[in-house]
């Protein structure tokens, strides 16, 4: 599994922004891993944000930003999307996918695939 985050950029606080991660795949399906998404600031250990099953009928959204952040995906279309409202300068980092074979997980080293991360900057 490849996994390729896009969507980042430089934006305004108080700004929306959907960030995209699609996979590629050889030889199985899209539906069968749970994505996640993660964010990493310099200096900081890597952070999760938010999950969601194969099917996407579950998700589940870190506390700290649930008011803001909603993960999405389509299965047709192998994309996973994790969707930012409010934007404020402290999410500023490099936001990374991630897939598992694993029911709904927080945990970073359950996940198996990580894509590249995509920079999100946010000025005030």
């Amino acid at each position: 599994v490849q996994l390729q985050a896009s969507g980042g950029g430089l934006v305004q606080a108080g700004d929306s922004l959907r960030l995209s991660c699609a996979a590629s795949l050889r030889t199985t399906t899209f539906s069968r891993y749970t994505m996640g998404w993660f964010r990493q600031r310099p200096g900081s250990e890597r952070e999760f944000l938010a999950t969601i099953i194969g099917s996407g009928r579950s998700t589940y959204i870190a506390d700290s930003v649930r008011n803001r952040f909603t993960i999405s995906r389509d299965n047709d279309k192998n994309l996973v999307y994790l969707e930012i409202n409010n934007l404020k300068p402290g999410d500023t980092a490099a936001y990374f996918c991630a897939a598992t074979t694993y029911p709904l997980t927080t945990t970073a080293n359950d996940y198996e695939y990580w894509g590249p991360g995509t920079q999100v900057t946010v000025s005030s």
